[in-house]
């Protein structure tokens, strides 16, 4: 049986941390490692990770350099077969999405899965404002600025011991330049699930206000020329036209 271990980074994420635990311990699927990594909070996300230790299997508190330093830690830490990350904010869509995923990577000889994600209204995870809508994988769709959901991303901890973890020096662009890593430049297969996988709370920095996006978009260019995405410019500046497709009204 797959064991999946799913990583959760904290940092003061007491208002919404227990929605969160309560989405992985109330999965059907059972072979589940359950890993959180907090920054040491100041507020009561340690509380509530002891609350529920008893269905956590591992979680330390200590300063970190970032989020996806601390995921970092969270996969160095991980023994599963499948690893996958769930932001302390954000609630897996229903209770069966591991198991559809373990599924997925049971019957296809594939490297990574991903599917698709809503955002919902912070106070009220029904009230859906859009569905970003993935579609069948193709490696080429890299050179139009395309990518996975993050939220939604699984992949073989193969992978990380291969080709390594998030690179935190490009800040908002990581989970773009470790998916690009993976998938563009180091050939590895995926498969996408036709699937609502993540709810995830509206909110974020990258895209706030024209100089964050255009802080963004240098972040996405470098992250395109490290892993060999041919004119990484212009792939830079289709890579947020190419989200509009992305993304469904309710």
């Amino acid at each position: 049986m797959i064991k999946v271990s799913i990583i959760t980074v904290t940092y003061n994420s007491a208002q919404y941390l227990e929605d969160c635990i309560l989405s992985v311990i109330n999965q059907t699927y059972n072979n589940i490692e359950y890993i959180i990594i907090d920054g040491k909070s100041t507020d009561n996300t340690v509380s509530i990770i002891k609350k529920y230790e008893g269905k956590i299997q591992k979680w330390i508190s200590e300063t970190d350099r970032g989020m996806y330093d601390a995921i970092n830690k969270g996969m160095s830490m991980a023994t599963g077969e499948i690893i996958g990350t769930l932001n302390s904010d954000d609630i897996f869509d229903n209770n069966e999405v591991l198991e559809k995923i373990v599924n997925v990577f049971s019957e296809n000889n594939v490297d990574s899965i991903y599917g698709d994600l809503e955002y919902v209204a912070p106070e009220n995870t029904n009230k859906i404002f859009r569905i970003w809508k993935g579609k069948n994988y193709n490696r080429n769709l890299f050179l139009k600025g395309w990518m996975p959901a993050h939220p939604t991303f699984y992949f073989r901890r193969e992978l990380f011991e291969k080709y390594g973890g998030y690179e935190n020096h490009f800040y908002t662009a990581a989970d773009y330049e470790l998916m690009a890593r993976y998938l563009y430049k180091n050939h590895a297969s995926s498969y996408y699930i036709p699937s609502l996988i993540v709810k995830m709370r509206t909110g974020g920095q990258s895209n706030s206000d024209l100089r964050s996006r255009i802080r963004a978009n240098r972040r996405d260019y470098l992250a395109m020329k490290k892993n060999n995405i041919p004119f990484a410019f212009f792939v830079s500046i289709l890579k947020p036209l190419s989200k509009v497709h992305q993304y469904y009204k309710k």
